[in-house]
């Protein structure tokens, strides 16, 4: 999850986690009546029935599952206090004059020429890969989506996991003000995506702004939608109303026509997206074709025999987009799962496979080794997830390096939601 609030929990961990201890059995017979047996909630990316398996085992004792949501609790406390966020409190409207329009600025863009009242912007601007320009993170919609999705995903898996209601009434709360209430809610498009303060009003590339972290969001949703209060029938109407119209921008534009024929990191993840809209919204057919497609559009061109990424690899930030690539791809393969496609079987005419993908980080994933291209700012624990991925999937060899993994910040919630991530915070 990008942008996660980061926390020294010292003895405020000890109190929560003790806190935990007692309150995880208790809270889960509530949530037993509220459910009945514990349905399985109808996730498009993790695994439901992991889901309901890691509660029943979290209800019974499991001390690996109890630390685990310990750090789940912890981060979920911290959420409870901020929000709800809204598009339409940035300082400035897009440039449609529209404040319901999601707005962002193209990260690694930055003035070439000193601001002055003639050229107040410093126009033009020149790009300077990997380095995020400050701009970014005021004025813009940006850093508010980011909060939306790690509070939602964190609040209705604390829920989920311990019965307390304050957990899920504050997701519902924040997922109807961003994307629901007519004051305050998002027009469903990304037509003014990482603009460029000098030259564009949005660019294609902007679709990766949702494409990386709203699939998380719509699991929360049917998370939240197995049961949780404060998540009613009109609210689930609603959601999905908007993530149709939202599939079919993304579809149809321009923009998401163009993010589609990527070659990069950013068609995979519009593969990924587009996949999880149309299973949330119950094209299963259209899910099925996406995740059948990429075998041929993407894993073949975009990854080598060796398990390399070439294009990722071209960055100043390899191994954040090596590790950022395979998110998308790990996470396409959950909800090829999903639609009866084992996207991990695939081999390309090369030898081609996303095994070979995630076993090409597994030296540097574990430190044995470091790794032996360009990169800013590295940070080890990116590859957890992915890796914990492949090990699920039968990879031996990542199987064999999960517990010399990284744990990430804030503690290693794979047990918890058994999908990637991403765990290091650029983006872009």
């Amino acid at each position: 999850m990008t942008g996660r609030p980061r926390r020294r929990l010292g003895v405020v961990f000890t109190a929560v986690a003790a806190c935990v201890t007692v309150l995880v059995p208790i809270a889960s017979s509530r949530a037993a009546a509220t459910h009945g047996s514990h349905p399985v909630p109808k996730t498009v990316v993790i695994d439901g029935k992991r889901l309901t398996e890691a509660k029943s085992r979290l209800d019974h004792g499991d001390p690996a599952l109890r630390k685990a949501a310990q750090a789940l609790v912890a981060r979920a406390d911290g959420w409870l206090g901020q929000g709800p966020w809204t598009v339409v409190d940035k300082p400035r409207p897009a440039p449609s004059g529209d404040l319901h329009d999601y707005l962002s600025q193209a990260p690694y863009w930055w003035p070439s020429q000193p601001k002055t009242p003639e050229n107040p912007r410093g126009c033009p601007y020149v790009q300077r890969d990997g380095e995020r320009n400050p701009e970014v993170d005021t004025g813009t919609d940006r850093p508010d989506i980011g909060k939306v999705v790690n509070s939602v995903t964190t609040l209705s898996l604390a829920w989920y996991y311990t019965g307390r209601k304050q957990y899920a009434e504050h997701a519902s709360r924040i997922l109807r003000t961003w994307f629901l209430d007519p004051a305050t809610r998002m027009n469903p498009h990304l037509n003014h995506g990482q603009f460029n303060p000098c030259k564009y009003d949005g660019r294609a590339i902007g679709v990766i702004d949702f494409s990386q972290q709203y699939t998380s969001v719509l699991d929360a949703v049917a998370i939240l939608q197995s049961g949780a209060p404060g998540w009613s029938k009109s609210d689930r109407t609603a959601m999905r109303a908007w993530n149709a119209s939202f599939l079919d921008w993304l579809v149809n534009s321009r923009f998401g026509k163009d993010e589609s024929a990527a070659k990069n990191n950013h068609g995979t993840f519009h593969d990924m997206q587009v996949a999880a809209l149309a299973l949330a919204t119950g094209d299963r057919d259209l899910a099925r074709k996406v995740v059948l497609d990429a075998r041929g559009k993407r894993i073949d061109p975009q990854i080598a025999a060796d398990g390399s990424q070439p294009q990722e690899l071209a960055r100043t930030r390899s191994w954040h987009y090596s590790t950022f690539d395979l998110v998308a791809y790990t996470r396409l393969a959950d909800i090829g799962r999903q639609v009866g496609v084992d996207l991990w079987a695939y081999r390309g005419p090369q030898g081609q496979s996303l095994f070979k993908a995630v076993d090409y980080l597994l030296p540097a994933a574990t430190g044995a080794s470091a790794w032996p291209h360009p990169e800013l700012e590295f940070y080890r624990y990116a590859a957890s997830d992915v890796v914990h991925a492949a090990a699920d999937a039968g990879d031996p060899r990542a199987r064999a390096a999960v517990p010399r993994l990284q744990t990430p910040p804030g503690g290693d919630l794979w047990a918890l939601r058994p999908a990637a991530e991403q765990l290091d915070s650029i983006a872009g």
